[in-house]
């Protein structure tokens, strides 16, 4: 694991890099808490200060990349060099696919990863619903997930989003061990069509993974699910917030619809 002192730093580090650059870091904290090695973390000190750190979030045979140099110590070649360490580790450890992530303001983070002949793929927005009137909806149900849905989430990655098996696999059976949690599958004439989840913190609620099946979209049901979702938490006083993934503004129109704004955007760079 991660001891405290790394965590804290990496923390601070990650305080000041927001900060000076006016723009919000993922560093997906939930899996550096609860690191069960520290194999996939690269950390340059100094005189016992962070400057560089570098982390590799595994799903499945997909590996994400994530990191930040202090300000006054970018350009020295710090963050190449961890860069460079990590990615020796994914070819040992025989990744299909490494995706960069860096938030979509950072001209930084577009230089290096130019230098590094890496290509767009796609970008992630993080959104915040704005209070709106919402029409009361119908015509399916949400239900909590037992372990005899894990099969149709794994399909429902697969053929939602395009995630391969194995990955979607690790994926979800990683989400099972989220505190404050719920997973929802929903129904439609009971049967299972489509899945959302919902995590809390800091009275924030989050919407991960919403996905439908493809020959049940373009029906309503998706707008109508996360009209309810949003009502609920939103009653029970949390702030209601999601990330969607897309490849153009258009596809974030369905959120937009019901009150969502972009209020931050990271960008995915394929390497690998």
């Amino acid at each position: 694991m991660l001891s405290t002192k790394q965590l804290q730093d990496i923390e601070a580090l990650q305080k000041e890099c927001e900060a000076f650059d006016e723009l919000q870091l993922k560093l997906n904290w939930e899996m550096l808490r609860r690191r069960d090695s520290d194999q996939t973390d690269f950390f340059y000190y100094h005189e016992d200060e962070l400057i560089a750190f570098l982390g590799i979030y595994p799903f499945g045979s997909v590996a994400e990349v994530c990191g930040m140099v202090k300000p006054s110590e970018r350009k020295k070649g710090h963050f190449q060099q961890l860069f460079s360490e990590a990615m020796d580790l994914c070819e040992k450890r025989g990744y299909k696919k490494i995706l960069l992530n860096a938030p979509a303001s950072s001209q930084a983070a577009k230089e290096f990863l130019n230098k590094q002949s890496a290509e767009y793929a796609f970008t992630e927005h993080q959104m915040q619903w704005e209070e709106k009137e919402l029409a009361d909806v119908s015509g399916f149900t949400l239900r909590q997930a037992d372990e005899k849905d894990i099969a149709m989430r794994v399909r429902l990655d697969v053929e939602a989003f395009g995630v391969d098996e194995e990955s979607a696999t690790a994926n979800e059976s990683r989400i099972d061990n989220d505190e404050d949690t719920d997973m929802l599958m929903i129904e439609v004439d009971e049967e299972v069509i489509g899945k959302i989840r919902v995590k809390r913190e800091d009275g924030e609620a989050w919407i991960y993974g919403f996905s439908i099946l493809p020959s049940y979209q373009g029906r309503g049901i998706g707008r109508k699910v996360l009209q309810q979702v949003v009502h609920e938490q939103s009653a029970k006083g949390h702030s209601v917030h999601l990330e969607v993934e897309t490849k153009n503004a258009h596809a974030l129109s369905l959120y937009e619809s019901i009150g969502f704004k972009v209020v931050h955007a990271q960008d995915y760079y394929r390497y690998k």
